[in-house]
């Protein structure tokens, strides 16, 4: 795994050096997945505290609220990858950055639901907004994507 990561040339990871010394370069690779990846979750977690604080997610850029479990799963992304950078450096070989953030994320969630009493509605969250009709490619509504065009309709 590491013998392609490191022959692959396409923007698809990060080079860390790790020393600044003159002479051969040496260079740490932290994956585009190990960014993207426990993103989601932060960015989903950031959501959810903004749902519990009556703050809407298009504009809850714009208010103060509590962010409990952004705060926490961020805290512990930042001490998952101190951690693999740590015992890389210890074992003098390659880490998965996954298999140390992963655990991290997940369960400085399931602590901070665990501790407010919300680990119910932490795994009930869902995204979708069932109020909204969505829309079929033509710009009618869904009944159109059912088969029932707006010509159909009015003819009732």
């Amino acid at each position: 795994m590491v013998t392609v990561a490191k022959s692959l040339d396409a923007p698809i990871k990060l080079l860390f050096p790790k020393t600044l010394a003159a002479g051969k370069l040496e260079f740490s690779i932290l994956g585009l997945g190990d960014i993207v990846i426990p993103g989601i979750l932060v960015a989903l977690l950031l959501r959810f505290d903004s749902l519990h604080a009556n703050a809407e997610p298009p504009f809850f850029h714009a208010f103060r609220f509590s962010k409990p479990y952004f705060t926490a799963c961020l805290v512990a992304y930042v001490l998952g990858l101190a951690l693999t950078v740590f015992i890389m450096e210890y074992f003098k070989a390659a880490q998965p950055a996954l298999l140390y953030l992963v655990p991290a994320c997940l369960g400085s969630a399931l602590l901070v639901g665990l501790f407010r009493g919300q680990l119910g509605a932490l795994f009930a969250y869902e995204e979708e907004d069932e109020s909204l009709e969505p829309l079929a490619a033509d710009g009618d509504s869904a009944d159109a994507a059912e088969g029932e065009t707006s010509e159909a309709k009015k003819m009732k």
